[in-house]
């Protein structure tokens, strides 16, 4: 899968180095996954939950922080959304929210 953008992930780890060694695994992980459907996602993060056809939550350093991304299966790629801390997360409608662009 192609991850857009590590940028926006370097820039999550810095503000939450407690999250960095976490968020670089699960980076690692999925740069290296071929899924072609949510389900098969599912059977390598089964603690991933899947909202929509295509936004996941992932649980990141032990259910500390969520990340929210949208998989284009089709395409393989996978669109960082949001990340922070679990509280932060349940204060979200995590289907609605929306990409923030970095520069």
């Amino acid at each position: 899968m192609r991850i857009i953008a590590v940028k926006t992930l370097k820039s999550y780890w810095e503000e939450y180095p407690d999250a960095q060694q976490a968020l670089f695994a699960w980076y690692e992980e999925v740069s290296e996954a071929e899924w072609s459907s949510p389900n098969e996602m599912k059977e390598q993060f089964r603690n991933a939950s899947v909202l929509t056809g295509k936004r996941v939550v992932f649980n990141i350093h032990g259910n500390s922080y969520r990340l929210i991304v949208d998989i284009e299966f089709k395409f393989q790629i996978v669109f960082i959304v949001w990340f922070g801390t679990h509280k932060a997360y349940d204060n979200l409608d995590a289907k609605a929210v929306k990409y923030v662009k970095t520069n």
